[in-house]
């Protein structure tokens, strides 16, 4: 971080304090290193403005408005620096500074009345196409398209690189995102427009716009990419320079469908962000059995189909059907992580956003539409058609992927086999979903739109240059942690987090569960939070008889040493649960740590003649003869133990006490050397039983002497 960005941040640390008067001295000192004429007079009357108030205030004069004065002061401060932060960051940024520059010096005007003419003027022009002759229709579509698709792209790098908005830019956008006479494509673009450029920098203006589209707008895709936008434009620290996030939230809140998508919206981000994960997984585990059990392969010429072998039905009839089955169980696991919320295709898909298509930064958000300049001519041309119409409309892909697929069609076609490229020009070649999914609930729209940004933020060439919400390198789940923002907390939303804590701890997610679990109310702390957060003795006073209460203080207990206090716990867990073998186990074992070696060995010997396949079993009874002199039985029982085809090293370990014991140093110098051998080298465990050895008469001297035998 330069002089420069320090001494920014300075100013903002006080504005996100709230202090106007310390923000105003900070970015005089700003100004003064990094002049700018127009900022500094804007600097000059803010202050005028601000000593007034300051003056007046000093003179102990009393003002019923002085908190709501102060507050606007505080937020012209903010837009002030804000404005300066974005022209610092575009111009540390060549890609950003070029978009800057290329659509202020197109000579368009950039008028909100010019860009609502210009988008209601595209939905009539594509009306009227329908009334001209079909020999013209294909060519004015295209070049209408072409001309639309070029002012988009334009007007989504404007409002990327735009300052801070004021209010009448808010009402003209609004109602431009909600007009019905405007194409909803146009409308979804806009918004994630915002989006970008609202996470970049915080603007309360566009923060509020995303909020009330959300609420109001009619067209489900255009309202879920709006929640989105506000959901990843939240900032904990505006509040003191904007509460009204606060209220524009709790009033969202009221609604039981707002709380429930929001719940929906966390846990789908959670699931993109695995996406790497489950990309690994497809890979290495799930695509080479579909590949290597069905009867097409790749090559260096394309996909050909494999000849079936007469000679290899014969001689295993039922290799074909065991293929079958091999090949439903992969594609079974793959639809299974799909319905969890996987991304199955990121792997795939992501090798395919080399195309000029993807150069342009709103292309990868854009909604799919066949008429798309880039993909239009290639459509019409192509024999297989319906094929392509059909994977579009009923493949469960994001937008992204669906231009992907289409220019990566374009290439494969020629290679695939003649039968089935006759199939696809036909119509017969029918595509198999993975999920037979609903594609207008909201919650469909909202992960196909994630996916979108997924791939946005992690593979086009120019990302640094924006807010990455994806970035998990200063948390677990970084910015897609949402739900523990201070604007969720003591709101109707609190009723909900529990769900998503069961989620995340699924997932492993510990960290952000537990970060999620602080969130929470005192009125809501229940048994179960108290499990999660592992305060078993509070769980217990809710329900002194919970099982998972009693085992979870009973293994703490043990690991910490107090062992009587774990035997107290399963002592309690066999009068709920007589019998139960795991119990009876843990017990036993704590007996054996407080060498009540009779009482251990009696649970043991009733266990190991009930379960004598359990292999815990019999390794806690063969400690506990071993620490009760009874080396011969327990002989016997580490043989057994270590003959197993994949022995413990913890086994040969304690084998090696237990004949080091009886007198046979040779035999237990291999035991511990085995045991090294199994734990790659590792020696942290051996000799950790000292006290044993020497209460059974070992010396310090007999412990060297073997130390250097096995280390040796």
């Amino acid at each position: 971080m330069g002089t420069l960005d320090i001494s920014l941040e300075r100013v903002f640390a006080q504005l996100t304090g709230g202090n106007v008067g310390l923000a105003i001295a900070e970015a005089e000192t700003y100004l003064a290193a990094w002049p700018h004429p127009q900022t500094k007079e804007k600097l000059d009357t803010l202050k005028t403005d601000y000593q007034l108030m300051a003056d007046y205030w000093q003179h102990g004069a009393k003002d019923s408005q002085m908190e709501e004065q102060y507050l606007r002061l505080l937020q012209r401060a903010y837009v002030l620096c804000a404005n300066i932060a974005i022209h610092r960051h575009r111009a540390a940024s060549s890609y950003l500074q070029g978009l800057y520059s290329q659509t202020r010096q197109s000579g368009r005007s950039w008028s909100l009345d010019a860009i609502r003419q210009e988008m209601e003027g595209f939905v009539s022009e594509v009306a009227m196409l329908e009334l001209e002759p079909a020999h013209m229709r294909k060519e004015k579509s295209l070049a209408l398209y072409k001309k639309h698709q070029e002012q988009m792209n334009a007007l989504f790098n404007y409002i990327l690189t735009s300052h801070i908005w004021t209010g009448g830019i808010e009402r003209g956008m609004e109602e431009l995102l909600l007009s019905p006479t405007v194409d909803t494509n146009d409308q979804q673009l806009l918004v994630s427009a915002i989006t970008l450029s609202l996470m970049n920098r915080f603007d309360m203006v566009k923060f509020r716009l995303l909020v009330n589209v959300y609420q109001s707008s009619q067209d489900e895709e255009v309202r879920q990419r709006a929640l989105v936008g506000w959901v990843l434009g939240l900032d904990d620290h505006m509040l003191h320079v904007y509460p009204e996030q606060r209220q524009l939230v709790m009033d969202l809140l009221q609604s039981k469908k707002a709380c429930r998508e929001l719940t929906e919206l966390q846990m789908q981000l959670v699931y993109t962000l695995n996406a790497e994960k489950d990309t690994t997984t497809i890979q290495q585990e799930i695509m080479p059995d579909l590949l290597k059990n069905s009867s097409f392969r790749l090559t260096q010429n394309g996909i050909q189909e494999v000849d079936e072998d007469s000679l290899e039905d014969i001689l295993h009839p039922d290799a074909a059907e065991q293929r079958m089955e091999k090949l439903e169980a992969s594609f079974q696991r793959m639809m299974d992580m799909q319905k969890q919320g996987s991304d199955v295709y990121f792997g795939g898909f992501s090798q395919m956003k080399r195309f000029p298509f993807f150069y342009d930064i709103s292309n990868w958000l854009v909604p799919f539409y066949l008429q798309h300049p880039d993909i239009a001519q290639f459509v019409e041309k192509l024999d297989a058609r319906h094929f392509v119409e059909q994977m579009m409309q009923r493949g469960p892909f994001c937008n992204s992927d669906k231009y992907s697929f289409v220019m990566a069609f374009q290439q494969l076609i020629g290679t695939l086999p003649a039968n089935m490229r006759e199939m696809m020009r036909r119509g017969e070649a029918q595509m198999a979903e993975l999920e037979p999914v609903e594609q207008q609930s909201p919650a469909y729209m909202r992960r196909i739109y994630l996916m979108d940004l997924y791939r946005f933020f992690r593979l086009f060439p120019n990302r640094s240059a924006l807010c990455n919400p994806f970035d998990t390198t200063k948390g677990e789940l970084g910015m897609c942690m949402f739900f523990t923002s201070e604007v969720f907390k003591r709101t109707p939303l609190d009723e909900y987090k529990r769900e998503v804590v069961a989620m995340l701890m699924k997932q492993k997610l510990r960290d952000s569960a537990l970060q999620l679990l602080g969130t929470l109310p005192k009125e809501l702390r229940d048994v179960q939070f108290y499990l999660w957060t592992e305060q078993y003795d509070k769980a217990l006073e809710l329900e002194p008889d919970n099982e998972r209460a009693l085992v979870g203080r009973a293994r703490r207990a043990f690991s910490h040493g107090e062992v009587d206090v774990a035997l107290g716990d399963y002592d309690r867990l066999l009068l709920l649960y007589p019998g139960k073998t795991g119990y009876m186990l843990n017990k036993a074992v704590c007996l054996v740590e407080l060498k009540e070696y009779e009482e251990a060995q009696r649970l043991l010997f009733q266990l190991n003649y009930e379960h004598p396949e359990n292999i815990q079993v019999s390794r806690a009874l063969a400690w506990a003869l071993t620490c009760d002199g009874k080396l011969e039985q327990a002989e016997k029982l580490y043989r057994e133990l270590t003959a197993q085809e994949h022995p413990s090293s913890d086994d040969f370990l304690n084998m090696a006490y237990c004949l080091w014991l009886e007198g046979n140093i040779t035999e237990a110098a291999r035991c511990f050397k085995e045991h090294v051998k199994l734990e790659d080298g590792n020696i942290d465990l051996l000799f950790n039983e000292e006290p044993l050895l020497i209460e059974h008469g070992v010396s310090p001297t007999d412990i060297m002497m073997m130390k250097a035998l096995v280390l040796s």
